[in-house]
């Protein structure tokens, strides 16, 4: 399909805000997936664009948070490719599944993310000790979480923080940093499924993918300077902000 220059410029720019925002909190398809289709992309279409640009964002937020080991890589190699094979599943599995009867589940998760960071006082703070072996957090948590980006999406990046302060007693800071990792992984294993079928619009991903990377890249270096209480805050804005789009769709 064709976009005219200036339909790529501001897909471009929201792009960029996209990043910034989904490196620090989650989320940025709050802004890019509508862009698309406003610009006239088919829906199945902008959802993978959506995978493609956001592929290329939480991949500079990744080697961001790696090259400045802020994440050791030997502590997230495997449980990335976990969540790599819970997306190809969760990619694969809803194309024999009926989506309208589980579309539910999308309010729930954020209704729940929200819920939790807002009206628990201490979210943001973890608990004294680990609630869940890092055997069973890796082989259970990650991939689950994996399969449900991979068959819907939002709130991801948000449910990988959450349940790494909750489960793993990771700051919100770090587990944040982590989430980063995974959501790259889950990505890419959802953009190939995309790309397979052939629903990705490549002049309007390219046209993101660099305000994708200036966004994630700025965000990247914010990340260990914000306070937890504002990455709190962060997270249940967006959280909300996705459901109320959810709901109105």
């Amino acid at each position: 399909m064709e976009l005219t220059w200036h339909a790529l410029a501001i897909l471009a720019v929201v792009a960029l805000a996209a990043g910034f925002l989904d490196t620090l909190a989650g989320g940025g398809g709050l802004l890019t997936l509508p862009a698309l289709l406003l610009a006239g992309v088919p829906p199945l279409a902008a959802l993978g664009t959506n995978k493609l640009q956001g592929s290329f964002g939480t991949g500079m937020a990744t080697y961001q948070v790696l090259r400045r080991r802020r994440v050791s890589w030997a502590d997230v190699r495997w449980p990335m490719l976990l969540a790599f094979v819970g997306s190809v599943a969760g990619s694969m599995g809803i194309q024999f599944v009926d989506a309208d009867g589980l579309r539910i589940l999308i309010p729930v998760v954020l209704a729940l993310i929200a819920a939790y960071f807002l009206l628990v006082p201490r979210a943001h703070h973890p608990p004294a000790q680990p609630r869940m072996g890092e055997g069973a957090f890796r082989g259970a948590v990650v991939p689950a979480i994996g399969a449900y980006d991979g068959a819907f999406g939002p709130g991801t990046g948000s449910l990988f923080a959450l349940t790494g302060v909750a489960l793993r007693a990771q700051t919100l800071v770090q587990s944040t940093a982590v989430a980063k990792t995974l959501n790259f992984a889950t990505n890419v294993a959802s953009l190939a499924v995309f790309l397979a079928v052939g629903q990705v619009v490549l002049v309007a991903g390219a046209a993101m993918i660099g305000g994708q990377l200036v966004g994630s890249y700025v965000a990247s270096h914010v990340l260990f300077r914000v306070k937890p209480l504002v990455l709190r805050v962060l997270i249940v804005v967006m959280s909300l902000g996705m459901l109320v789009r959810v709901l109105m769709d």
